[in-house]
């Protein structure tokens, strides 16, 4: 029974990735001041749920959540988008603050307009990670695939407006990187496929050559303002303290061990590729210790409930087992930093965009 239930939280976390989306109007998302005069054409986006804008609607993958109440809060309330929120996400929510636009489609979307592209598209898949195969198991978009993508995206802004503009374009955008909580909470945690070959040392290794490889690519197709988000706090989600954390719910030790180890080898990856692409601004992007701030002071931020979602009970309901059959969707979601067992809700993601995006914002320049 125990193997039973085991393989079946693998099979559902397989098609979940913590996300950071947030359900704030877009109204409410206050602009940046960028420093000397400088301005963001686009915002281009690649990695997992965390800012997957709906990408995932038009792959064959049970990895979607085109469905209520997911999009609860999005818009005028009640418009499910294949946002893994109940509102937007921080593709959504970057985008707004650069004053680049109110909303980041996603790149799939067969809807979008050749102007659509040039202020900037999500490449994001939700279930995928750095590890190839995190998405080969969740049937979602590879980071590889994402670059085939943006490449394909190229090629289409060139047709529109020239060879001139797109180099602009392309050279002076904001790219976000946000993937890997699938990798150690999913593909290593949850399953035996990695653990057969690597141990936790080794596999974040293993991770942090997959994302090298990835901005290289990145910086070779023309990027040159790139931030990659770090891991969360990953032990203390929901749907973690419910399957590893005992009978009490605490945080898991062992993924917020990994996450730091991760994190703190890609904080000196990208410090590398700084010395060895001078003309680049690599930015790292810390979010484990905003998260953690946030649980541990929830009061401070205006939150009551730290280790349950908002849907259902709150333990263990994402992606399809958040649904409009669920029972109990909670009154007041700006009490709960969760959304669900993985997402944080929209007043949590307000404070972290805010936290971790505004004090770095010049770095990119």
């Amino acid at each position: 029974m125990k193997f039973l239930f085991v393989k079946l939280v693998s099979q559902l976390s397989l098609v979940i990735l913590w996300s950071f989306a947030t359900v704030i109007t877009s109204q409410h998302v206050s602009v940046v001041s960028l420093p000397n005069n400088e301005s963001v054409p686009a915002v281009i986006v690649f990695g997992d749920s965390i800012v997957d804008t709906g990408n995932n609607n038009y792959i064959n993958t049970i990895a979607k959540v085109n469905f209520l109440p997911y999009g609860k809060d999005f818009g005028g309330g009640n418009q499910p988008t294949g946002r893994f929120s109940n509102g937007l996400t921080p593709s959504d929510i970057i985008a707004a603050k650069l004053g680049v636009k109110k909303l980041l489609p996603p790149y799939l979307d067969p809807k979008l307009q050749p102007q659509d592209l040039l202020t900037g598209v999500s490449f994001a898949s939700g279930g995928s990670g750095y590890d190839p195969l995190t998405s080969k198991i969740a049937s979602v978009l590879s980071l590889s695939d994402q670059l085939d993508k943006f490449r394909e995206y190229k090629n289409k802004i060139k047709e529109t407006v020239g060879g001139n503009r797109t180099t602009t374009i392309i050279s002076k955008s904001i790219y976000i990187l946000c993937t890997g909580s699938n990798d150690i909470a999913n593909t290593y945690s949850l399953s035996p496929f990695r653990r057969l070959q690597y141990d936790i040392q080794s596999y974040i290794d293993f991770m942090i050559k997959q994302a090298t490889n990835f901005l290289k690519e990145l910086y070779g197709l023309g990027a040159r303002r790139i931030g990659v988000i770090g891991l969360p706090v990953l032990g203390c989600v929901p749907f973690q303290r419910t399957i590893q954390g005992g009978i009490h719910r605490e945080c898991s030790d062992f993924e917020n061990h990994a996450a730091t180890l991760f994190n703190n080898k890609l904080s000196s990856q990208i410090d590398a590729l700084k010395k060895q692409f001078p003309e680049t601004k690599f930015v790292y992007l810390e979010i484990y210790n905003p998260l953690l701030n946030m649980i541990q002071n929830a009061t401070k931020y205006g939150f009551e409930v730290t280790d349950k979602g908002c849907c259902g009970t709150g333990d263990f309901e994402v992606g399809f087992l958040c649904n409009r059959l669920t029972p109990h969707i909670c009154s007041n979601t700006s009490s709960y930093i969760f959304w669900d067992s993985f997402h944080p809700t929209e007043e949590g993601y307000k404070v972290l965009c805010s936290q971790v995006l505004d004090k770095n914002i010049k770095d990119f320049f």
